[in-house]
């Protein structure tokens, strides 16, 4: 049986690394170079950076000297790429075939992309007969309106689709995905755990990998999202503010019976 994984998200937003709310929320916690740097030492399986910023360049003026001067996603990218020991995806704002390119010649095992997805879904196929479907991971972010449903949103959660989350995934496997990034945009940094149904839905659609994310405030969290179906546990803010984090969420997913590497 393969083994499940668990795999900080960490985001990135003009240069820094942030927390979000919502994905509308975001406070400044750190540094992308001493990050992966911590992780190295943590018994984590992969490593997730989704870059949220708005422009395509940025400057970074931290006190560290380490991550001084890194002026666009590509210099923080390589400069992480140096120091990370374990799979590493990237994604945000990539829109064609030659961003992809850069991004995994600068050091990614895989891209991660959401709304070029949805915008020109060709360019899922054409990116896993480049690259591979192993490296191709569609990030699909799903919204629950007030009216009920469930809806895949892009541009940062700003811009409804007016498509399924499980009947988009479906697609995105057809054209060749290697990997499904399921967000929760209701959960994220609530706490109050994953989105079972969201996550149960979609595993049910697909027979590719589904990395769920959106929500997780306790370890226990993690084996729900497996028991629901997905492949993989995925969160973003719990890893800053806990302690032996990746330590903790494995012995919370070994007592529940999931199969990790310890």
């Amino acid at each position: 049986m393969l083994k499940k994984r668990l795999i900080p998200v960490l985001l990135l937003q003009n240069g820094r690394l942030v927390r979000s709310e919502g994905f509308r929320m975001h406070q400044i916690i750190g540094d992308p170079v001493h990050e992966v740097e911590r992780f190295n030492q943590w018994s984590v399986d992969e490593l997730i950076y989704l870059d949220i910023s708005r422009e395509a360049s940025y400057e970074l003026q931290p006190d560290d000297r380490r991550v001084r001067g890194l002026q666009t996603h590509l210099d923080v990218l390589e400069r992480i790429s140096r120091t990370c020991f374990m799979p590493l995806t990237w994604g945000g704002r990539i829109r064609d075939l030659e961003q992809m390119t850069a991004i995994l010649a600068s050091g990614a095992d895989k891209i991660s992309i959401n709304t070029a997805a949805v915008r020109s879904p060709e360019l899922i196929t054409r990116a896993a007969e480049r690259f591979g479907s192993q490296a191709v991971v569609v990030s699909i972010d799903a919204l629950r309106p007030a009216g009920g449903g469930c809806e895949v949103m892009i541009e940062g959660g700003s811009v409804g689709t007016g498509r399924e989350p499980a009947a988009w995934a479906r697609e995105a496997q057809e054209r060749g995905a290697g990997e499904i990034l399921l967000q929760s945009i209701d959960r994220d940094g609530s706490g109050r755990g994953y989105d079972l149904e969201l996550i149960t839905t979609v595993c049910a659609a697909t027979t590719i990998p589904v990395i769920a994310c959106g929500g997780v405030g306790v370890w226990e969290h993690y084996a729900r999202g497996i028991e629901a179906g997905a492949a993989a546990v995925a969160a973003a803010n719990i890893w800053h503010f806990k302690e032996l984090a990746d330590r903790a969420g494995k012995r919370a997913l070994a007592r529940a019976g999931v199969e990790v590497r310890l």
